[in-house]
Order: structure tokens, then sequence, then C-alpha cells
């Protein structure tokens, strides 16, 4: 008989009708007449209730199918049903155990009631990190990676319908698009045994590939020369800093998104990206509706809303001189634990505070050049460059982004200046010599977006396998 999916089968037509449900048990229970399994296979939030009439099987074999966490099969009549919770159930008639599980030693199993409401004790976020390789299993990761998936889909749905190419760029680099300096190093290098120079130092033309290799902090660098080419393009895929910041919002290994647009503004770019982040809300609302609706119900009644809000009028936007001055004149009458000035990058508090007094989405532009990337296109005042940053309620920024300078002149300055290595970066430079022309793109964190659209409030919750200081873990 083919295999139909819960999710499938809780949306059929076709009833009275047998069928197979293959699954984990969720929870069971019954009297000495009849037992009642609630069945999950990660297709939807939604459990199907399979009920065994006792007579019909043997003891040994409702034992095993009543425990939580067992894998099984039950095939049967699939009926309206008669009691509430559900609309449809399956009377069974076969059950089949493909994989036991002692609930005496399962750590997912509930731990008891609270004495107040009767509820079931859900098991803490920080204990399911201890437990990354079971935690999939419970509702609130079954839905956070499905919306992942969804967001996922979204994405190279949004580009792909817009024309936009999808570009695979390097993970594996010889250059810091970023100028941080803070990457992983890649190497075959014996460090038992390092290869030195004459001056005593490492010498990487031994190494793998010739030269001092990295894994990428960002594919904006290469996805700005396949844009220079194909007019519009994107890249998404693994990105890896090693900043020691073992915080809610930081990650060692995360994915980016990063459109790189030939012949775009910095207007143009600040379009793109409201109207991008608008239709992956409105996806998520649209299509991840039960899986929302359930980290709504159960850790943040205020999502949905929060969801919604966003898409309800246009993204405001300031620059950031003005909004240095809005930060001065609240500092004067509530005291910020940073002081706003101009010339300082902004806080996760000042960027909150803008999204509050604006009442939504802020996307803030015209930054001090010393503050900023040197990639960045130089405004005519000499300070500030075309960089815009997209704050969110409650996320603070969620999108980084500028037009790039196309002079080559004033970039090679700036490489000059910054004390960037310009032998790393000659393939780059050389594209303002070669047909330059205006262009922008920015950088969307994935996980910053999901936290937005589950609302969790630690990074690690919407990564299946977070990577954090001092952790790589399954």
């Amino acid at each position: 008989m083919a295999y139909e999916t819960i999710k499938e089968l809780l949306h059929s037509e076709q009833i009275d009708r047998e069928v197979t449900a293959k699954g984990w048990v969720r929870s069971a229970r019954g009297n000495k007449y009849v037992l009642f399994i609630h069945l999950n296979d990660g297709s939807t939030i939604k459990n199907i209730q399979a009920v065994a009439d006792i007579p019909k099987f043997d003891e040994e074999t409702l034992k095993r199918a009543g425990a939580t966490g067992a894998c099984i099969g039950v095939t049967g009549k699939l009926v309206q049903s008669q009691g509430k919770g559900q609309a449809l159930e399956i009377q069974a008639e076969k059950i089949e155990i493909y994989g036991d599980c002692d609930p005496e030693l399962y750590p997912l199993q509930k731990r008891g009631q609270d004495s107040k409401d009767k509820k079931p004790v859900t098991l803490s976020l920080e204990f399911l990190r201890e437990k990354a390789h079971l935690r999939p299993r419970t509702n609130t990761f079954g839905a956070i990676l499905r919306i992942r998936h969804n967001m996922t889909f979204a994405i190279h749905k949004f580009f792909n319908d817009k024309g936009f190419y999808n570009l695979h760029s390097p993970i594996i680099t010889g250059s810091d698009a970023e100028g941080a300096g803070e990457m992983f190093r890649v190497t075959t290098l014996d460090l038992n045994n390092l290869p030195k120079d004459d001056k005593g130092k490492i010498n990487f033309e031994e190494d793998f590939f010739g030269k001092e290799t990295n894994l990428t902090v960002s594919g904006q660098l290469e996805g700005e020369l396949a844009a220079l080419a194909l007019g519009k393009i994107y890249t998404f895929g693994p990105t890896f800093r090693a900043e020691n910041s073992n915080t809610p919002r930081h990650l060692a290994e995360f994915w980016m998104i990063e459109p790189e647009m030939a012949f775009y503004d910095i207007n143009d770019n600040m379009n793109l990206a409201e109207e991008m982040l608008k239709y992956l809300i409105n996806y998520a609302l649209h299509h991840c509706k039960d899986d929302v609706q359930f980290l709504n119900d159960t850790y943040d009644d205020k999502l949905v809303a929060r969801l919604q809000s966003v898409l309800e009028k246009p993204f405001t936007r300031i620059s950031y001189t003005e909004g240095v001055d809005v930060l001065k004149e609240a500092h004067s009458k509530k005291s910020f634990e940073y002081q706003p000035d101009w010339g300082k990058d902004l806080q996760k508090e000042h960027e909150n505070y803008l999204v509050e007094h604006f009442g939504g989405p802020v996307i803030v532009t015209g930054y001090p050049k010393d503050i900023k990337a040197f990639y960045m296109k130089q405004n005519e005042d000499g300070k500030t460059v075309r960089a815009m940053d997209i704050l969110f309620p409650w996320i603070g920024e969620i999108i980084g982004g500028s037009q790039r300078e196309d002079n080559y002149d004033k970039l090679y300055a700036r490489v000059k200046e910054m004390g960037i290595h310009e032998e790393s970066l000659w393939w780059y430079l050389e594209t303002r010599k070669f047909g330059s022309c205006e262009h922008a793109g920015f950088g969307l964190g994935f996980e910053r977006l999901l936290l937005f659209v589950t609302g969790m409030t630690n990074i690690r919750d919407v990564i299946p396998f977070p990577r954090t200081p001092k952790n790589a873990e399954f």
C-alpha cells in the first residue's frame, strides 16, 4: 500500500478507506478497552490519532506501540473522528513496530504536570540544545525546521521570479571581504611540524593552495564579479566568522543571502530589500500558518501581530545623521548605556529605540565612511558612504548593504587607507578598470530572519546544529 504523509491524510477528502500512517509516537493514552496513539511524521505540526481496540492486538504490541518516541506504522480505515481535537482518525487494524523506544531512557519524555494549570511541563530550550540529535522531534523544532525550509524556498522563488541568477560563491578564500581578520584558517600543514621561511614565519607556499586561505565571511566580492556580467545575481551559502562572541545573536557558522545588482543605486537597493523582506514574511504567514501560530501560542503571543505589522506600511527611511539627532534628543531625556555620537556605530539599544520611535522597520543610510567597509560608494561630502542598514522590531539590524564603489581610484585609495593587502584583491580592483558600472547589493543573515519569523530569542534555536565558541557537537 502506498505511504501517505500525515499532512496528506489530515487534508484528505477521501475517507472510509484503508490507509497507512508511519511516524513517531508523541503520546498514548487509553483504558482497558481502547488505546489512543498520537502519531507524527514531521510533515505537519498536527498529529493523527490512531485508535486501537485492545482486544484486536496482543499486549506486547500495544505496550511497544504506546511508548513515546517509538517508530511505528499503523494501517486501518481513515474515518471521521468521534472525539474532540481532530477531524479524522485511523481505526487501527494492523500495527508494525519499526523502532522501539524505552520510555525510561528517552530524554524527550514529558516531565509531569505544572501544579497550577495542570499543563505538561515542557522541556527547556537550553536542555534541548544538548539533545540536538533528537530535538527535531519536538513540536517546537519541527515547526522551526519546516519554517526554515519554507523560507529557503521562498528566497529562491523571490529571486528566480525577478530574473536573478544564483551564484555558488567559494567557501574557501584567500581574501577577507570584511577586512576584519576574524576568519577560520584552512590548512593541510602538519601543525606539529610547520614549514618555516628564512624569516622564521610559516611558509604557506607549501600548503595545499600554495597560499594562506580561510573559510569565507561573505560571498559578496565574488558576487559583484558575476553581477558585472549577468546583471542580477544572488548567493545563498554558509559563511564563517571566528568571532569569540558567545551571545544569543552570534554563530560561528551561519547562512547569508547576498544579492548583487548591476545598474542599481542605493535607492534601488533599498527598494529591493524592503520588497524581499515583505515577500518573505507574507510567505511565512500564508505557507507556515500552523507552525507560526503554534510558536505564537507557545512562546510569543505577539509574534503574528509583529509579522503582520511589518507588511502594513512602507519602511521609514532616515539618514544616519537624522538618526543620531533623534537618539541624542532621547538621550537627554532617558539615558542609553552607550552615548550616541556622530561617527560611532549604532548599538542594539539605539537600533531598538529608532524602530520604536518610528513605529516599525527603519532604513538608515549615509553612514560615516570610517565605520563602514572599504567597498562602499563614497558620497560627495567625503565623510559618508552610500550604506544602508535595515532595522527591524525586536531584532535590530537584519540587513546591511550599500551601493558599491565603482571608481577605481577611489576604491584603490580606500584599500590603501585601510591597510588591506591589495595583492589578495587584485582581481576585485581590476573589475573597476574593465567596464565598471553603478552597482549595489546587500546581505541578509538567514538566521536573523528566522529569529524574527519564529519569535525565538536565541539564534542557536533556529539552526539545526549550532556552531559557537567551544561548541562543535553533533
